[in-house]
């Protein structure tokens, strides 16, 4: 019989990139003694543990045109929590692979395990933990509560493995927890390398792929906030999630950051509780829990998250600065948008703040990275630096341009409409967005450029 030979690669461990050599510094990111020698295993055992494993090949695949594509909705089944439902774009798609990844305490075992307890009730469910122990697990169930009769529970790390036991229990959905403890045989590197994240989640998406099981993996986040292990990992799950909340918050937001069957950017909103998560079903009531004194340099925005509007506050505080540099500081906005807004608003605006220091902040710790939210920004900024109260019940959002036009936004009537269910009673809004039929109760005044926007207040 031939030897096998083992293979051996350079990858970089911040971005994951290949080399065929060791080199001090990665020319991908840029980052230095990042690059590890990584073993792969044989091209003889790969095979033979892919033929066992049943992934020798899609033997039943066939060439199709577009035209015989089978068109039905594709079936979906809910999660029981309509607010990961939305993010999702809609339910739970048999034979997916979803990433959700979060920060340590953010609640992402709790969020799957109350998932997982109400689905085992209805459909075969396997929990596999790889970081926590069987009577962990069940002590947190106990502790929400939570109905522990029917969910299948699994505490193994080895991926072959846990395939071979989700055949003979043949779950519809399967919980990972998580991937970065996961490990394959055949690759000789530690659990949580490049390589075996890579590889480990490119087995359990065929996996999920061929027997029509929806997969739920775990996902650690970098110090920075972003899905750790190489970038290929989230090219090969269909949808990718990351529950975010602060340390000092009961809240906790579920943003979808990739779905191949639904829409981006949708915004899910949870509340931890002593039993557990609960969905929040009005976010705009969250954000918008003002004080009765309502002070200069706040204003509502209307956003548009995925495909539903949410109201957030907007607070500035213009103040005279004792630097050389005044500062520019933006909290929950871009940084950079805020500094070119400043200088449209000195340009068209004849206010001048460059002796001042300038804060922006968005309230309840919600992140803006739209457009909408430029008028809204300039009008607090005003309304602290002439120190003009902005009516509690106005609502504002447009886009400003460079030469200081208002511009439209998208679904327009529908931020309008949210408003008004939430007691606005007047509204600041681009003039291409003023609708031809106003909702009851609330006053629209649709500006052109800042000169009005600014006369108005």
């Amino acid at each position: 019989m031939a030897k096998s030979r083992q293979k051996t690669a350079y990858v970089c461990t911040d971005c994951g990139a290949d080399f065929p050599r060791w080199q001090g510094q990665c020319s991908e990111c840029s980052a230095w003694n990042t690059i590890s020698e990584v073993r792969l295993g044989s091209a003889t055992s790969r095979s033979s543990s892919a033929s066992r494993s049943g992934f020798a090949g899609f033997v039943d695949a066939k060439v199709q045109t577009l035209n015989e594509i089978d068109l039905q909705a594709v079936p979906r089944f809910s999660s029981s929590f309509a607010e990961f439902d939305r993010v999702l774009g809609g339910g739970i798609v048999p034979g997916s692979a979803i990433l959700i990844g979060g920060s340590p305490g953010a609640g992402k075992s709790t969020l799957l395990l109350q998932i997982m307890c109400k689905l085992a009730a209805t459909m075969p469910a396997l929990y596999v933990t790889g970081e926590e122990s069987l009577q962990q697990v069940a002590m947190r169930a106990q502790r929400l509560q939570l109905p522990t009769d029917k969910l299948r529970m699994l505490a193994e790390t080895s991926v072959e493995v846990i395939c071979q036991l989700a055949d003979q229990e043949k779950p519809k959905i399967m919980v990972i927890d998580s991937i970065q403890v996961m490990h394959l045989s055949d690759i000789q590197s530690a659990p949580g390398s490049v390589s075996q994240v890579r590889e480990t989640a490119a087995f359990l998406t065929r996996y999920a792929k061929q027997h029509n099981v929806a997969i739920i993996m775990v996902g650690h986040v970098t110090k920075d906030g972003s899905l750790a292990g190489p970038k290929v990992l989230e090219h090969c799950i269909d949808c990718s999630v990351i529950l975010d909340g602060e340390s000092d918050s009961r809240y906790r937001t579920l943003r979808g950051t990739k779905n191949r069957f639904g829409a981006v950017n949708e915004l899910g909103v949870f509340a931890m509780l002593s039993e557990g998560l609960k969905e929040v079903k009005n976010p705009s009531a969250i954000f918008l829990s003002r004080n009765e004194e309502h002070g200069c340099g706040s204003v509502v925005l209307t956003l548009w998250e995925g495909t539903r509007p949410l109201l957030v506050e907007i607070q500035a505080l213009v103040d005279q600065s004792q630097l050389s540099n005044p500062r520019r500081v933006a909290v929950g906005a871009e940084q950079n948008r805020l500094a070119l807004l400043l200088a449209v608003l000195h340009r068209h605006g004849g206010l001048m703040l460059g002796d001042y220091d300038v804060f922006v902040n968005v309230v309840g710790g919600v992140k803006v990275a739209e457009t909408s939210a430029d008028l809204a920004i300039l009008l607090a900024i005003v309304s602290s630096f002439r120190e003009i109260q902005v009516p509690k019940d106005m609502m504002i959002f447009g886009e400003v341009g460079l030469s200081g036009e208002i511009r439209p936004v998208p679904n327009g009537s529908e931020r309008i409409s949210e408003a008004a269910k939430h007691g606005f009673k007047k509204a600041i809004v681009p003039a291409s967005n003023v609708p031809k039929s106003a909702p009851a109760g609330i006053e629209i005044h649709g500006v052109k450029n800042l000169a009005e926007a600014l006369n108005f207040i």
